[in-house]
Parts: structure tokens; sequence; C-alpha cells
């Protein structure tokens, strides 16, 4: 068993965020936010990720405004779910976007990083102390703020600091204080961490520039010195913020990434050099204590490159959450493997808003996803009990797979998915399934004979581990074989209340069960208990 280390809680407990994101400009007024809290609701989910822009709050220098974020504080008590506040300062994106005009227009004061040609960039340099303190007094009066209008509700659960920072345009600061910068001496701490821990993806980096005991960045680390002291001075700028808040409102304080994983993978052009992204995400462990989770932004379709990216950021230091998902497509069923195979402590995806269609319903296009949230969201309660268990299995539909066999102790399990044999369902549902839909989902062991299934498009089938002699019964029909080959002492369909427990809605018996336990998006949480 894997110890799940669980960062968000609610009143003291353990609490799984499942939801969306709203769009960058949708927290700049009511109507467009209300949107997102609906969306919410469609996918019956708990937490909502919306923007705090430092533009917004502070539009002259000291003076700050706080009405948009108690709109926020107010629509997700009326809705009934919990917010993840994204601080959108210093960067967005690897530019300055959302800072505010009296710093946009003052770039003396707040100094812009400089190309390798001499131009300035549309971002803002970490080497400039005035720009971070500009921010930590902004970042701490939003923390001080929450802590006077939400300290005993506990609306807000986190707070997401910058959103996907680094630079744009270089893979360093050529400026006078980076170019200072990137001549001193690499901290003695940090370097002897790349020497001890060698499995760590610094540690061949270093070894390939010579493995000096000591030296300039450049000295140390060559090549990739630019974007690992950048890396560096970004995430010592973050986790001063973090600590500056948490000494006002000690809530969780994670930042997010722009992964390096797609296109050319070159700093500064392919993602924001200085992220956290695999190369330097030890960085961030290291030198950024007060941030609780680094978290990757996954918009990765293929599943070889998903998993890798959750095997990347799911660690001992660092459980994985996914703050943003690509609104469609393989999220659908990608999703499953990072709660159930990696651990996932919450799951977003981005965009919520266009799920809604016209109508107030879920736009068809987005249905797959929609009903995949909404098994997450009624798995929740078995994630928080299985998570970092043996007990726990990712049910994903490939191109081309039809069925998944599962190892589920005295029994051997069949998934069934798709398009494959299909079954007698029950007057709600269709004997075929909705073509071009996969099959996806988790099924839990929570004891020796029962089983919980969530998702769609697929059935499970158990088979007790027999001896040959008797698995081979010659006088069993096939027929008898492919139905009855483990007895049900109930099938039912329900949901976790508050507490947890599981309240039965339907039980389901005859023609319903005799082909294995089959689920859709619709049907909650099935339960099967099942005779020795």
């Amino acid at each position: 068993m894997t110890p799940i280390k669980r960062v968000f809680m609610v009143d003291g407990k353990p609490f799984f965020p499942v939801g969306g994101q709203a769009r960058n400009s949708s927290g700049y007024n009511a109507a467009e936010a209300e949107t997102a809290f609906r969306a919410i609701k469609l996918i019956h989910g708990n937490t909502v990720e919306i923007p705090v822009y430092w533009e917004q709050v502070e539009p002259e220098e000291g003076r700050f405004d706080f009405a948009p974020v108690q709109t926020l504080l107010e629509l997700a008590r009326g809705y009934g779910v919990r917010l993840v506040l994204l601080w959108f300062g210093t960067w967005k994106n690897g530019d300055m976007d959302y800072v505010p005009a009296w710093v946009k227009t003052n770039p003396q004061r707040f100094q812009r990083v400089i190309s390798p040609g001499g131009k300035d960039l549309w971002v803002l340099s970490s080497h400039c102390s005035t720009t971070w303190e500009a921010d930590r007094n902004a970042f701490v009066a939003l923390c001080r703020y929450l802590r006077e209008h939400d300290g005993a509700e506990h609306t807000v659960i986190a707070l997401q600091i910058e959103n996907e920072p680094g630079i744009l345009g270089s893979d360093r600061d050529y400026s006078l204080a980076g170019e200072a910068a990137f001549r001193s001496p690499v901290p003695a701490a940090l370097l002897d961490q790349i020497k001890m821990v060698q499995q760590s993806r610094l540690h061949p980096i270093w070894q390939a520039a010579g493995a000096r005991a000591a030296g300039t960045w450049p000295e140390v680390f060559g090549d990739a010195a630019g974007e690992l002291m950048t890396a560096w001075s970004i995430a010592t700028y973050i986790d001063g913020l973090a600590a500056a808040g948490k000494a006002v409102h000690d809530i969780p304080m994670y930042v997010n990434v722009w992964l390096g994983e797609s296109g050319w993978a070159i700093p500064g052009e392919s993602y924001p050099s200085g992220g956290a992204v695999s190369k330097v995400l030890d960085i961030y462990r290291w030198c950024a204590p007060h941030l609780d989770l680094i978290a990757p932004d996954i918009y990765i379709a293929d599943s070889r490159t998903y998993e890798a990216v959750c095997a990347t950021y799911a660690r001992d230091d660092n459980p994985l959450f996914v703050p943003e998902s690509a609104p469609g497509g393989a999220n659908a069923w990608n999703m499953f493997r990072a709660v159930a195979e990696y651990g996932a402590i919450g799951y977003h995806f981005f965009a919520v808003e266009h799920i809604v269609a016209e109508d107030g319903g879920v736009r068809p296009e987005a249905r797959s996803l929609v009903d995949s949230f909404r098994c997450l969201a009624a798995a929740a309660p078995l994630l928080l009990r299985y998570q970092g268990t043996e007990q726990i299995h990712a049910v994903v539909q490939e191109e081309n797979l039809h069925a998944q066999r599962l190892d589920l102790g005295a029994y051997i399990g069949l998934v069934e998915l798709g398009d494959g044999p299909r079954i007698h369902k029950d007057w709600r549902h269709r004997d075929a399934p909705t073509q071009g839909e996969r099959g996806r989902g988790i099924v839990v062991q929570a004891g020796p004979h029962e089983f919980y299934l969530v998702g769609a498009g697929y059935r499970l089938i158990l088979r007790p581990k027999l001896p040959p002699a008797q698995a081979l019964d010659a006088s069993v029909s096939r027929e008898h074989l492919l139905t009855r080959l483990a007895h049900y002492v109930q099938v039912d369909e329900g949901h976790f209340d508050a507490d947890g427990t599981f309240v039965v809605d339907r039980r389901r018996n005859g023609d319903e069960v005799d082909h294995g336990v089959w689920v859709e998006a619709d049907v909650g949480v099935v339960r099967a208990i099942l005779c020795e």
C-alpha cells in the first residue's frame, strides 16, 4: 500500500475535489462566473476553480477591491460547492497579462525580462525585488480577506499561486540583474541535493557538464544553465509568496505547470522557461517547501505520455493533482488511470462553461466528458478510502481493446468493453451502447466478495479461481460458463451519502444480472456482493 497524502480538507476531513476551471476571463463579472457554477452542478462536481486577477483587486497601488472575491464566495455557498482560487499575479502562461496597469506601464520600476537580443519581453523578471514585494503585498491582502471572510466557512480549499509561470521568448533573463544571477554560484544546498539524489533528472545534466563540486550556473550545468537558474529563481520567488500568504491564512497552496512533453521541448519556446516541467521538478520540490503541490496541467491525449506525466508528478513528496485538463476527447477515460493507478487527489478540466447548452443542459459533444466526471464524483468516497491500495482498478478501453482482465483476489474479473457482447439491462437503457463511446471507469474490491463499480460502457464478469478439474467441468454448458460463473447475494445501484455510507437506490436481479455487472453513467455506483 502506498499512503496517499491528502492535501485538501473540509471541516477536518479529507476532501476529493472534482470539478472544472472557469475560462480565464470568467471572473470579471458575476454572470459569466455563475455559468461556471451551473456547469459544475451538471457534472455533479464539488469544486470550482476560478481566477482572481491582480489587476482587478488592486487597480491602484495600495487600494484593494475584493468585491469580486466576495461575489465568488457567495456564489459558491449558494451552489453548495467549494472554491480553488487562482492567483493571476506576476505570471499567467509565461507573461504579465493580468498585472495592474500601474505595473505594466512602469518598466523602470517593475523590470521586464530581456531577451538574448536585448529586447524587452512582456514578462516580469523574477530578479526584480520591487515586483516581488508588490505581488507579495497583493497576495497577502487576498489571504487576509479570505481569513476574515471565509475563516469559518472554509469555502476556499486552496490557492494556486501564479498560473503556468515562466518566460516565453527566452530561456532566461539577460538583463543586468539576470546576468548577475546567472554568473553567481549555484546555491550549495541545491548542488548537494543533486549530488545525493542520483535518480533526479538533474543529476545526469550535472554529470554531463563535468560534475563540478561548485561553480556558477553555466559552469555547473552547461547549456541547460539558463533554464535551471530560471527555475530556481522563480521557485524561490513563488515560495516567498506562499510563505507570506500562509503566515496570514494557512491553507493549501500550489503552483501549476505548462508541461514540456510536447513539441520541440525548447524552454522559452515550447513552454515557459523556468516552469516546473519534469526536467526541473526537483528544483521546485527542494527549493519551494511552502508549496503543498506542484500540479501538472495535462492536455495530452495519448495514453503513454499521459501516464508518464502522471508517474513523474505522483511522488512521495508531491501527490498528483490535476488542476487543468482537456475539456473533452481522451480525457474522458484517461482520468480514471490518474485516480486509480497514480493516486490523483483531485481532478478538474478547463473551460467548464463550454459544456452548458443554450437550454441549460449539456452540449451533446461534451456528453462523454460530463458522464465521466459524474462517475468520478460518485466514486469520491471510494477514492478517499481505497486509493493507494491494490483494491482499486482503472477500466480504460484503448483503441482495438475489447476486454480487460483483472486479478481480484479469489476471483478473476473479465471486463468486456464498449461494443463487445451486450446484455439485457433494463427499461431505461438500450441494449447497444452509444456508437464511438469507450468503456471506462473504476472497479473497487472492498472485501473478498464485495465489489463497487462506476463508469460507462462496460460489464464485469466474475469467475471464482478454481482448480483445473473444477474450472473445466465438461458437464457445465458453455452458456452457463458465460453467464452464471459466480452467484450474487445482491446487486444494487446506489450512491454514497454525506457520511460515506452506501445507500441502495435500486435492486437488480434476473436478466439484469445474468450476464455480469454492467454500468452506465446514469446508474450511479453499482455494488455487487457475491456468494462464496
